[in-house]
């Protein structure tokens, strides 16, 4: 496709939104399907030990159960993953975990009949408290199996001993569980009449799943139950939200599948409540970070530290990557970065939007702010001068890099002019802070696209998902813009285990690598077919990223711009408007581009200002799991919000140019709040989120 071509790219409505707004768009849990079961799960009370009884009567007497599910009569399946290893054995690994099922047909009696089945344990000892300094907290080799636990460059102590300027601190950051408006759900189906001798192609599995991806459950479930992949089907056109916390299967979608294989010819449905997905279905771990500082006279750094400690779950230990910032954002020429963590018998985290990026960036610049306050230097004028020509991690070049361009036009944009505590409206004080942002640009394979032309349409194919980003609409903008023909005769069919293969819709890589296939695929059909194609005309290609993308560094950045007041009465922090400056490659569509970083900055301040999630030590459960304990931003939070882009395609982001968006949007939130408030107040709250209690006791402290 012409760069001309793809310089036509413009704002266009989302193609689902008229069937989401009449509420015809059917999710997981809404195809109607005849002769459909119910399931409700029955979680552990304890945090760790046995299951010594389980007296199911009652749970048997309740009209309409047709099962009750537990680690007595639910299939055996191979191995699989830690998590999805339930009702194997009578053990308790964490509390919440699904330790039994109660399938019946209506979901009233499912849950009625699920209260009444009475378990006895026999408790073991379990450790739920995090504590930074207990004894069992050890070092760690490897962060999310790709990452270095530990780094080290240069003479970090040195440094920071001889430095002129240093500042060092600890931030905290919650455990934040995810919310999306859909919950986990699934309708499992075991067609009856099928065995282990069926065809290859003889679906013996429909799984109508909310996921970021049908590639996921369909090989957990085949591999976990002996079957090929090509015998389970999974539908998934419409997904209602995810942040990570769908981006592998769960407990229930394996307890679901074992009751349908026990029920063959019923669809079993089950929808988790919000209960439910506190205790079992992911969240962002916590985090301890010590960072440290060291500049010289003109602000340049000469030394980085970064220290992260975080609990895990000892069936999966899953930690954010949170030093990754400090290794590759601003040029020093020592660094070091180290993380610890301690095993407890909790349930396991799991990806929750910019993982790493959004705890470890809070922590890095807010402490570039106290860097800036003490040397005495413009906070934006700090970054500019450690601004790196190249990855400070590898060497390498990058691909492309904007940050100056976020920084002054983001601040230009936004009239940014800190007043140190010197402006007050009656009891609140106003202020401004800024702070940087930046995600990796990863890659998780290729993805296969199909185009077909088929009753004067083209539809492009492929099992990607529309996790709430705009893939039905962008997907088909980049099939006609690589056809040459108007954008209405293009339609995507994504979200379906029949159509190629394709990534997950998660790390930011969902719109530049489906759509390099789209454009290949697109090539494809023209060379084939020429501009007259014949009914049923087909073609399909793969991801291709350009040769030598090895060598370069890729990353998505932008510059965060807040305004805040904060009550010295109450404690209270307002946004009163932000502003969002990103180097997002090529723009696809200006519409969708914008909902997501506006989306990304509305869960920024909503993780600043509200989010925490409690868990009690002595029990192992999350106390306020539901959404009338665990605090999210509404309407009334989110007041003047806008952002802008640079634009400028990156040549090594594959056919589209484009960069992802999804995430760096919510990266730098909480520091340029951090440092707005400082700004306003000279209170330092280094601990999210900034509750009216944080900000009061701080100010006291102050004196």
């Amino acid at each position: 496709m012409s760069e001309a071509a793809m310089e036509e790219f413009r704002d266009r409505t989302r193609v689902d939104a008229p069937l989401k707004v009449a509420g015809l768009a059917p999710y997981a849990y809404e195809h109607e399907l005849e002769d459909t079961l119910f399931l409700a799960p029955v979680l552990a009370t304890i945090a760790k030990g046995r299951i010594t009884a389980i007296d199911e009567a009652a749970a048997r007497a309740v009209p309409g159960v047709r099962l009750v599910l537990t680690h007595a009569n639910a299939p055996r399946i191979a191995p699989t993953l830690p998590t999805l290893t339930v009702l194997r054995k009578p053990r308790v690994r964490y509390r919440g975990e699904i330790v039994a099922a109660v399938v019946a047909q209506t979901p009233e009696a499912a849950r009625y009949a699920a209260s009444l089945v009475a378990i006895t344990y026999a408790p073991d000892e379990a450790d739920t408290r995090p504590d930074p300094e207990a004894e069992d907290v050890r070092e760690v080799r490897r962060v999310m199996a790709i990452y270095p636990g530990r780094h080290s460059e240069g003479d970090v102590d040195t440094a920071l001993a001889t430095s002129a300027h240093r500042v060092e601190a600890t931030y905290a950051t919650p455990t934040n569980h995810h919310n999306p408006i859909e919950p986990h759900t699934i309708t499992a189906l075991w067609h009856p009449g099928t065995s282990r001798l069926s065809g290859p192609g003889t679906t013996r599995v429909t799984l109508w799943d909310s996921n970021q991806g049908v590639l996921a459950p369909q090989g957990v479930v085949a591999g976990a139950f002996g079957l090929l992949p090509t015998q389970v089907e999974v539908i998934s056109p419409y997904v209602g939200g995810s942040f990570g916390t769908k981006g592998a299967p769960h407990p229930h979608t394996m307890a679901t599948v074992m009751a349908a294989k026990l029920l063959p010819g019923h669809p079993v449905k089950v929808a988790l409540t919000r209960p439910q997905m506190f205790a079992g279905t992911g969240y962002r771990p916590e985090t301890v970070q010590r960072v440290a500082l060291a500049a010289d006279a003109d602000g340049r750094l000469t030394a980085i530290d970064h220290e992260v400690y975080a609990p895990v779950s000892r069936v999966i230990p899953w930690m954010d990557p949170s030093a990754g910032p400090s290794l590759s954002m601003y040029a020093s020429a020592a660094r070091r970065i180290g993380y610890r963590t301690q095993d407890l018998d909790i349930a396991p985290g799991t990806f929750m939007r910019a993982p790493g990026e959004y705890t470890g960036m809070f922590a890095l610049e807010t402490a570039m702010d106290e860097l800036a306050h003490a040397a005495g230097i413009d906070p934006i004028e700090l970054r500019l001068r450690n601004e790196p020509e190249t990855d400070p991690e590898s060497g390498k070049p990058w691909s492309s890099r904007h940050v100056p361009t976020c920084l002054t036009e983001g601040a230009r944009i936004f009239g940014f002019e800190q007043q140190h505590g010197g402006r007050h409206e009656g009891e609140w004080w106003i202020g401004q802070g800024v702070a940087c942002a930046s995600f990796p640009q990863m890659s998780m394979g290729p993805s296969l696209a199909r185009i077909t032309f088929t009753g004067g349409r083209y539809v492009v194919s492929m099992q990607a998902s529309d996790i709430g980003t705009g893939a039905w609409t962008v997907l088909a903008q980049i099939g006609a813009q690589a056809l040459g023909v108007p954008e209405d005769v293009v339609e995507a069919r994504i979200g379906t285990s029949d159509a190629p293969m394709a990534i997950i819709a998660g790390g930011s890589t969902g719109t530049f690598g489906w759509g390099s296939a789209v454009i290949e695929a697109a090539q494809a059909f023209r060379a084939e077919h020429g501009s007259d194609p014949a009914e049923g005309a087909t073609a399909r290609a793969r991801t291709r990223m350009p040769a030598g993308v090895r060598g370069v560094t890729r990353m998505a950045f932008g510059a965060h711009f807040a305004e805040v007041a904060v009550s010295e009465v109450s404690g209270q922090v307002r946004v009163r408007r932000m502003y969002g400056h990103f180097d997002g490659g090529r723009i696809m569509n200006p519409r969708t581009a914008r909902s997501q970083l506006i989306g990304g900055m509305t869960m920024g301040i909503s993780g600043a200002l509200f989010e925490e999630s409690y868990r009690d030590p002595r029990f192992g459960h999350v106390v306020n799991g539901d959404l009338a304990g665990y605090h999210i931003a509404s309407h009334a939070d989110v007041v003047d919000l806008e952002v802008g882009w640079v634009g400028e395609p990156d040549p090594w982001m594959g056919a589209t140019g484009a960069k992802g968006i999804g995430e760096v949007g919510i990266v730098g939130v909480p520091a340029a709040i951090s440092n707005a408030v400082f700004d306003a107040t000279g209170v330092r709250v280094r601990e999210l989120p900034f509750t009216p209690g944080r900000v009061l006791e701080a100010w006291e402290a102050l004196g």
